[in-house]
């Protein structure tokens, strides 16, 4: 699934990674930030932005939904607002390129407004179902007509007033959460997701922060019950974006698998909906310190130092699943070098990312000398003890950043060099990988 301007890279064994660094800016926090800066009446500013290729989609869709956004010479980013309820019919279909939370929030937000929009992908987005999108909007009025599949290209023509709704989510995720909870800012009344198993919740913190009405409430079994009150007015904000979480994940597992090396990531957002890889790798005997615990617009925050460790395999709760769903592909890597066997479940949602992460993973690292089997919703991989693996192997990345990322750490720690058809896809979320990679080799 390489396109013609695919760019291969080797990893090879490394000496030990010694150093501090910084991680780009928080993904999820990015997008939710210039969403709801553009939604805002007045100027937003914006510090720590990631500005990789999904990041860079919302801030052009919003731009040519009638917001005023500027990125100044010093990185930071100034938005002046449209309101709420003042998105204007964009000239030309909205080009998503890989990113499904652009593509998901969006349609929440232009469905409870009276536009039309069309929203176009790459060839790995458009390949992507978003039919669990479709449903609650298309309860709360919107008319979307989907390619075969619930697929994009699509088309969402946005009813003003909605209908207001009470949405028990099927599964996990916070992105069909979140695009409801966004359509519910301009429908009249309340809004509300029922959320059986909780999912990252930077949504609701920032809704808070700009000023709407959300409230909620967690019953004995878990279960969240989250509304927002809807014809809501944004008030805008200064937000400084902490480090992201799944983008630090590949130094993390690098630094406890490459022997002798100690690593510092400054500024790690660790919101306890995504610090489920933190967890999961201390139970394994990860050597991971926090320093300098803090809190940062609502988001608690630390600088992470990380050493080389003797893992062992464990079997990951599935409960654990949904704050670190982006993190199994490096998690197997982790895995991959444990002592034992390392078992994962209830991992479905990964068959439906940028690329199917299970079959994906399963194979790359069969193709490097892992022992892995590949269930329905899982994998069970039996490490090397932390032995180098025998690599030597082209990986195909199917246009998917975390796997091409997850391959380049596991290169690291192997006898022959590992291969990646084209690493031009971690540009979509991390930019400067490689460079960061480097600089912590001697």
């Amino acid at each position: 699934m390489t396109d013609h301007n695919a760019t291969p890279r080797s990893f090879s064994a490394s000496a030990p990674l010694q150093g501090r660094i910084r991680i780009p800016g928080d993904k999820s926090i990015s997008h939710r930030s210039l969403m709801l800066s553009a939604l805002a009446i007045g100027e937003s500013r914006v510090t720590g932005l990631l500005e990789g290729h999904d990041v860079l989609a919302t801030a052009a869709a919003m731009r040519a939904m009638g917001a005023d956004i500027e990125r100044r010479d010093d990185g930071e980013w100034r938005i002046h607002g449209v309101g709420v309820g003042g998105l204007l019919q964009p000239r030309e279909a909205l080009d998503m390129g890989n990113s499904g939370t652009s593509t998901r929030l969006l349609m929440g937000l232009v469905a409870s407004h009276p536009i039309t929009v069309t929203f176009t992908g790459d060839a790995s987005l458009s390949g992507r179902p978003m039919g669990r999108v479709i449903d609650p909007l298309s309860q709360m009025g919107a008319d979307i007509s989907a390619s075969p599949g619930g697929r994009l290209p699509l088309m969402v023509r946005g009813l003003a007033p909605a209908i207001p709704l009470s949405y028990r989510l099927p599964m996990a995720s916070a992105q069909v959460k979140s695009a409801v909870l966004l359509a519910g800012l301009n429908t009249p009344g309340i809004t509300e997701v029922i959320e059986p198993v909780p999912t990252r919740d930077h949504s609701e913190r920032m809704l808070k922060g700009f000023g709407a009405t959300l409230e909620v409430e967690v019953e004995p079994d878990g279960t969240r019950w989250i509304s927002i009150m809807g014809e809501a007015e944004l008030k805008p904000q200064t937000i400084v974006v902490p480090g992201d979480p799944s983008s630090a994940a590949f130094f993390i597992v690098a630094a406890l698998v490459v022997p002798g090396s100690d690593v510092t990531i400054a500024n790690v957002g660790l919101n306890p909906t995504r610090a489920g890889l933190v967890e999961v790798l201390r139970a394994m005997g990860g050597d991971i310190e926090l320093l300098d615990a803090r809190e940062v617009g609502g988001e608690p925050v630390a600088d992470l130092r990380v050493r080389h460790s003797a893992l062992q395999g464990i079997e990951v709760d599935p409960a654990i699943v949904p704050s670190m769903i982006d993190e199994f592909p490096i998690l197997f890597v982790a895995a991959a070098l444990a002592e034992g066997r390392t078992v994962t479940t209830g991992l479905d949602e990964l068959r439906v990312k940028e690329s199917d992460r299970l079959a994906v993973m399963a194979t790359g690292l069969k193709a490097i000398g892992v022992r892995v089997e590949e269930s329905e919703d899982g994998l069970v991989i039996d490490g090397t003890g932390g032995e180098p693996l025998p690599g030597g192997a082209t990986i195909a990345g199917h246009l998917d950043h975390r796997i091409c990322m997850s391959f380049a750490v596991a290169g690291l720690v192997s006898k022959t060099p590992v291969t990646i058809d084209d690493i031009a896809p971690v540009a979509t979320s991390f930019p400067n990988f490689e460079a960061l990679l480097t600089g912590l080799q001697p």
